[in-house]
C-alpha cells in the first residue's frame, strides 16, 4: 500500500470507530477484509488510526472537522506534512481537499490541547493540580514498550543480550530490576528467541513495579482472583510463589496456559465456580476506567462517561469484600487498578478499611505517565494487612 491508500484506509476506519465501533474491532475487520494488506501495512494503518485518536480533539481543530478524514488532515498539518501530497484522490488515495478544508482548520484552544473530554480533564485538574497538563500530554503520545524478565530462568543481561542478537535494542529499568524497554526493532518481537523460549513477557513497567511491592515469603501461596490474561500471575510465580488464578468471566483466561508453558511456570487454575481455601496473598487487580492506560486504547477516554466512572467503585468495594474471605489471618490482600481517578484507588482503600478493622494499609503508590520516553502507565496499587495473625 502506499502512503496515500494508508492514509485512506486510516479514515475510513476512523469513521466506523467515531461511529461508535470500538476500535480494535473495527481494525480487525478492516485488516479481514483488506488481504492485500501485508503487514507492515497493518502495522502503519493501525499507528496512524492509534495516534489520531490519542489527539482527536487537536487534530480535529487543525483539521477542521471530528471525522476519520479531518482527524488525518490534522495529523498531517500538525507533522508539517503538504495534505496535499496524500490528498490526490489518484488510487486509493482521499479524495483531494475542498475549498472548505483547505481554508479550514484552527489552533487548538487550551480545553483542546489536552486531548481529554471536559468532565475528565476537571476532575482530573482538581486530583492532579499542575500535574495535569504533563500527564495529559504524555496520555497523547505512544506508550513505550516494556518487557518483563523471566526472573526464573535469566537475568536483565543475558535477556537483553539474547534480544540483541535478533535485532531488538533494550534499555533496563531504574525502577525495577525486571524491566527492559524496547529502543529498537519492537515488531520482531514475537518471533525473537528470548520471547519463543518464554525468556520475557510483555507487561508494562507499573504493573511490574506493582508486583515486585508484593511481600513473598518463601512458597507463599497466591490467588490472582482477578487473573485475566494472566501476566501477574506470571510475574509473582516467576518469584517463587504458588500461584492459583481465578476470573469471574473464565474466557479471559484462556491464553494463560499457553503463556504458562512458554514460561516454563505453574499456575493452578481454580474451578470456574470460585477459589477453594486460603492463602497468604489475594490479588485483586479489578476492572476500571482504564484511564492509565489510555495511551495504548485511546477510544477508551473518548467512550468512557461520568456515569460509568462513578458506577466503578461500587464494584471495586465489592470484588475487595469477596476476595479477602479467601486470605488466612495475617495475609496481605492487594489491590491494584490502571485509573488516574482517586475514587477508584485512594476512595475504594479508604470505604474498605472504614468497614474492615481487622485490616491496615501496609503501603501504596499511585504511578503516572508523565514526561521522558520510559514512563509507565497510570496505576495503583495498595497492599492491605490481616492483623488478625498476630
Amino acid at each position: 500500500m502506499t502512503p496515500a491508500a494508508r492514509a485512506q484506509a486510516a479514515i475510513e476506519i476512523l469513521d466506523v470507530i467515531l461511529d461508535g465501533a470500538p476500535a480494535e474491532a473495527a481494525l480487525i475487520r478492516w485488516s479481514r477484509s483488506s488481504r492485500f494488506a501485508g503487514s507492515g501495512d497493518r502495522a502503519a494503518v493501525r499507528d496512524l488510526v492509534f495516534a489520531a485518536l490519542r489527539r482527536r480533539r487537536s487534530l480535529g481543530a487543525l483539521g477542521g472537522s471530528a471525522t476519520g478524514r479531518g482527524l488525518i488532515l490534522g495529523l498531517l498539518r500538525a507533522a508539517g506534512t503538504p495534505p496535499d501530497e496524500l490528498f490526490t484522490g489518484h488510487g486509493h488515495a482521499p479524495a483531494p481537499l475542498t475549498v472548505a478544508e483547505r481554508e479550514g482548520g484552527r489552533d487548538p484552544t487550551p480545553a483542546e490541547a489536552l486531548d481529554l473530554p471536559d468532565w475528565v480533564a476537571q476532575r482530573l485538574a482538581a486530583e492532579l493540580g499542575p500535574d495535569l497538563p504533563v500527564v495529559a500530554e504524555a496520555l497523547r503520545h505512544r506508550a513505550p514498550v516494556w518487557l518483563r524478565i523471566n526472573a526464573a530462568r535469566t537475568d536483565a543481561s543475558q535477556a537483553a543480550g539474547m534480544l540483541s542478537r535478533d535485532g531488538i535494542e533494550t534499555q533496563p529499568a531504574t525502577q525495577c530490576p525486571t524491566a527492559l524497554r524496547v529502543t529498537a526493532g519492537e515488531r520482531g518481537l514475537q518471533s525473537s528467541r528470548a520471547f519463543r523460549d518464554g525468556l520475557v513477557e510483555l507487561q508494562d513497567l507499573a504493573p511490574q513495579i506493582a508486583c515486585a511491592a508484593v511481600p513473598l515469603a518463601p512458597g507463599a501461596t497466591v490467588l490472582d482472583y482477578c487473573a485475566g490474561g494472566g501476566g501477574k500471575a506470571l510475574a509473582l510465580a516467576a518469584r517463587g510463589a504458588s500461584v492459583t488464578a481465578w476470573d469471574a468471566s473464565p474466557a479471559r483466561m484462556r491464553d494463560l496456559p499457553a503463556r504458562a508453558r512458554r514460561t516454563g511456570a505453574t499456575i493452578n487454575r481454580a474451578p470456574d465456580r470460585g477459589p477453594d481455601g486460603r492463602y497468604d496473598v489475594v490479588l485483586t487487580d479489578v476492572p476500571c476506567s482504564g484511564s492509565g492506560t489510555w495511551r495504548r486504547t485511546p477510544d477508551a477516554k473518548w467512550r468512557l462517561s461520568a456515569e460509568q466512572l462513578d458506577s466503578f467503585p461500587a464494584t471495586q468495594l465489592q470484588i475487595m469484600e469477596n476476595a479477602a474471605q479467601y486470605l488466612r489471618p495475617g495475609g496481605r490482600l492487594v489491590y491494584m487498578t490502571c485509573s488516574l481517578f482517586a475514587a477508584e484507588n485512594q476512595g475504594v482503600i479508604s470505604r474498605f478499611l472504614s468497614a474492615h478493622q481487622r485490616f491496615a494499609l501496609e503501603s501504596s503508590l499511585s504511578q503516572r505517565p508523565g514526561a521522558g520516553e520510559a514512563s509507565p502507565d497510570g496505576f495503583f496499587h495498595a497492599i492491605l494487612r490481616d492483623l488478625t495473625g498476630g
